[in-house]
C-alpha cells in the first residue's frame, strides 16, 4: 500500500498584481506546466471543477479577502489540507499577488517549498495586463477559473456571467479551450444589496399574465436562502392546453428570466395547476 505524502507535492506559483489576469490565465499556465491542481482565492480547483474551499471573492472587505485567500482561519486551513490529502494532489499552482503571498499560502497549508514561480509578465503583454486592470478598476469584474455552473449557487446575487475562451496555439497544436466565470464582488463594485421577495413575485406574476395557458395566479410563496431562492406557485390554467407541457414551459421561462434579471440563483421552482378556467363562448 502506497502512503500519500504531502511533502512530495510539486508546488508552483503564478504571481502578478491584482487585476492583471492571473485567474484568466491560470488553467492555461497549469496545463502548459503539467500541473493538475490550482489554489486560487481560497478554492482548490481540478480540471474545471471546484474540489474544496469557498471563494475569497465572497468576503465583505478586501482585508477579509486576503485573510481568506492565505488561509488564516484555522478551520478553513484544516479543511483545505484534508481536501489536498483526499485528492492525493501531486502538483499544484498557487496564485497570488506577490512572492510573499504565495510562500505564505504554501506555509499555512503545510506544502513543500515552491519550486518555480511563474510571473504574469511571462505570459501576458503589457497591453493585455493594462486592459485587464482597467476592467477591474472601472467595472469591478473578477474572474474565477471554473465554469459558471460550478459556482453559481455560491455566488447568488453577485452578477455572474460565463466567459468562453478559445486560443489557437498554432498549426498542428491543440487549441486551448475553457470556460471561466466573471463576478462582481459586493465589496468592490455594488456595495451590500438585497433583492426583496416582492421582486420575484412581481416577475412571476408578469410572466404568468403573458402566458396564454395561464388565466391567473392563485398563490405565490418565495423563500430566500444564501444559496438562492425557492418559489412555489399555484395557478389556474386555461382549458385546452396540455397541463404538463404548459407548466414545464412556464417554469423554465420563470427560472431563466429571474436568473437573467436579478443574477440570483434559483434553487427550486414548483408550479401547481390548482384549477381550470373555461372561457365563455360568445
Amino acid at each position: 500500500m502506497i502512503i500519500y505524502d504531502m511533502k512530495k507535492i510539486k508546488v508552483y506559483a503564478f504571481v502578478g498584481p491584482s487585476g492583471t489576469g492571473k485567474s484568466y490565465r491560470a488553467q492555461m499556465v497549469a496545463g502548459e506546466n503539467d500541473i493538475h491542481y490550482i489554489i486560487d482565492d481560497g478554492l482548490l480547483i481540478n480540471d474545471n471543477q471546484v474540489v474544496a474551499g469557498t471563494s475569497a471573492k465572497k468576503a465583505p472587505t478586501k482585508i477579509e479577502t486576503v485573510k481568506h485567500a492565505i488561509f488564516i482561519d484555522e478551520k478553513e486551513r484544516k479543511l483545505m489540507i484534508e481536501a489536498i490529502k483526499k485528492e492525493k494532489v501531486d502538483s499544484v499552482l498557487i496564485l497570488g499577488t506577490s512572492d510573499g503571498m504565495v510562500h505564505k499560502i504554501a506555509e499555512n497549508l503545510g506544502l513543500p517549498q515552491i519550486s518555480k514561480i511563474i510571473y504574469i509578465t511571462d505570459v501576458a503583454t503589457k497591453t493585455e495586463m493594462e486592459t485587464a486592470r482597467n476592467i477591474r478598476v472601472t467595472q469591478g469584474k473578477h474572474v474565477i477559473p471554473v465554469p459558471t455552473f460550478e459556482i453559481k449557487k455560491d455566488f447568488s446575487g453577485y452578477l455572474l456571467d460565463p466567459l468562453q475562451i478559445f486560443k489557437s496555439k498554432g498549426i498542428g497544436k491543440t487549441p486551448y479551450m475553457s470556460e471561466k466565470s466573471i463576478i462582481r464582488p459586493t465589496f468592490s463594485y455594488l456595495g451590500k444589496f438585497k433583492i426583496s421577495d416582492s421582486v420575484f413575485r412581481q416577475i412571476a406574476e408578469y410572466l404568468a399574465k403573458k402566458a396564454e395557458s395561464i388565466n391567473k395566479v392563485i398563490r405565490i410563496r418565495v423563500e430566500s436562502y444564501p444559496e438562492g431562492i425557492s418559489i412555489y406557485m399555484e395557478v389556474e390554467l386555461v382549458y385546452g392546453y396540455n397541463v404538463k407541457e404548459s407548466i414545464s414551459e412556464f417554469r423554465h421561462k420563470l427560472i431563466s428570466d429571474i436568473q437573467r434579471l436579478t443574477a440570483m440563483n434559483v434553487q427550486k421552482v414548483v408550479v401547481c395547476a390548482k384549477s381550470i378556467y373555461i372561457p365563455q363562448e360568445n
